[in-house]
């Protein structure tokens, strides 16, 4: 039995209080996420160590989250939602904190694991609260505020890390998260409902373990995959181990009745169809921020800066998008605007793989920002459909099972990206990256995205309905 409580004091939230709440906690999370990646040359010379060796820092933090996004939903039922929520704040914003003082390899990489398992149980548990409070009328409006973060977070980081490190300090990264990260826990305490499940199913421990195993190791083989931070034999045994753990997981989670990652909940077809036509999707926009900075600043020239404030211009277009995506859908539906969406976006991703040095900053900027809105749309339509069927009683199971695969499709897209341009870097002259390097990169994760429009015909026509309000010709 799911119970809701009543924020302190009986008071009544605005519709747009929790979503924002959510939004800012997740904002802090993928900024910092990304923030880092430009900072690490300068947290290597301060720690004296070598930039290689800071991918420990990235890949440790990926390792935490992988290991505890399947028990969130578990966590969020036994302990409720804004207990779980403000303690994943709170331990997030304690880990940027030991971040920030970190003063060995050691110690950085400890406070990293602080802070992937507190994003590991942030992100399932936000949405979770979000979905279980807002009305279902509200959750596409719902859906448009919390995707802005996914967009923004990537984008902003990189130009942000590099003038903080640049005229700051790099420690100052990590810092910037504590005011945030206090008041997200004052407003979360005052304001996010305590949502819990009274008839909580025992802990699946064997499942955590294998299911924590498989996972951890795919997404950092997936992750550190031509990237030099192991070599080419082992990353692709690592790799192979963590399917066969998966495999393994998949055979068990059919087995018992309540598995810590309900593999079952696939049988809905709008949860399937947004699981599945999401990780193609998503692999597309994973590899976006992975190789939009590495062009502009590589093969263009552009500065650190330069490129994030060109960049930053798709932020735009995910902004404006959240002022018509309950429009779109309620007169075109979900199945329609995810099929031409899917192909739209790819066609964006496609023309940027037609970026030289030589073209206009103007084409750069309308393609990236008309790019930025339509990304944005299959985001929240995506996210939408997902609970359009779930159960109050399974959406918790179902969460944690969509961030699960939204964590493997940005790692697999970043690591068919990468591989993509090394492939690229070995057959041209000289071994020197250039910007004639990105164009097949591009090409290819835009194909994967359009595939992902082949999952989304399978939807019935009137998919979400009840969420999006729209009605096919011919019925009622």
């Amino acid at each position: 039995m799911i119970e809701a409580q009543q924020s302190r004091g009986g008071r009544e939230r605005p519709f747009i209080l929790t979503p924002l709440i959510v939004a800012c906690a997740l904002f802090m999370e993928n900024l910092d996420s990304t923030i880092i990646a430009t900072s690490l040359p300068a947290i290597a010379e301060d720690l004296h160590q070598d930039p290689i060796a800071l991918k420990l820092a990235l890949t440790s933090y990926l390792l935490a989250q992988a290991v505890f996004i399947p028990a969130s939903g578990w966590v969020a039922d036994r302990f409720g939602t804004k207990r779980v929520f403000g303690a994943a704040i709170v331990t997030f914003t304690i880990g940027s904190i030991l971040c920030g003082f970190s003063s060995t390899l050691s110690q950085f990489v400890a406070a990293r694991i602080v802070q992937g398992c507190g994003a590991a149980m942030m992100t399932p548990v936000g949405r979770l609260t979000l979905y279980r409070s807002v009305e279902r009328s509200e959750i596409v409006r719902a859906m448009a505020y919390l995707t802005i973060p996914a967009l923004v977070g990537p984008i902003l980081g990189p130009p942000l890390g590099g003038f903080i490190s640049t005229y700051l300090h790099w420690r100052w990264n990590f810092w910037i998260n504590v005011p945030v990260g206090v008041v997200g826990v004052i407003l979360s305490t005052l304001y996010i409902p305590d949502i819990r499940n009274e008839d909580v199913a025992p802990f699946d421990a064997f499942g955590f373990a294998l299911s924590g195993l498989g996972l951890s190791s795919v997404i950092f083989g997936l992750t550190v995959l031509g990237r030099g931070f192991l070599p080419s034999g082992p990353n692709f045994a690592l790799v192979a181990a963590g399917l066969v753990l998966v495999g393994f997981y998949v055979r068990h989670a059919l087995r018992v009745p309540n598995p810590i990652l309900d593999l079952r909940l696939l049988r809905i077809r709008s949860f399937w169809a947004s699981v599945v036509g999401g990780f193609l999707f998503r692999i597309g926009v994973g590899a976006t921020p992975f190789l939009l900075p590495l062009l502009f600043q590589l093969g263009f020239g552009m500065t650190p800066f330069q490129s994030g404030l060109t960049t930053f211009v798709a932020t735009a277009g995910a902004l404006l998008m959240k002022t018509t995506a309950a429009s779109v859908l309620s007169r075109f539906g979900f199945r329609a605007t995810l099929i031409f969406n899917a192909l739209i976006s790819a066609a964006f991703l496609f023309a940027n793989g037609w970026f030289r040095p030589e073209t206009p900053q103007m084409v750069l900027l309308i393609v990236l920002f008309v790019g930025g809105f339509f990304r944005s749309l299959e985001f929240t339509a995506l996210n939408a459909l997902a609970y359009a069927d779930i159960t109050p009683a399974d959406m918790s199971r179902a969460t944690s099972l969509s961030a699960v695969g939204q964590q493997l499709s940005i790692s697999s897209g970043v690591a068919i990206a990468a591989a993509v341009v090394e492939a690229t870097r070995e057959l041209s002259p000289g071994g020197e990256l250039g910007f004639s390097d990105f164009p097949p990169a591009f090409f290819v994760v835009a194909a994967i995205t359009a595939a992902s429009a082949l999952i989304f015909t399978r939807l019935p026509k009137d998919a979400g309905a009840a969420l999006s309000g729209h009605r096919p010709p011919g019925q009622a």
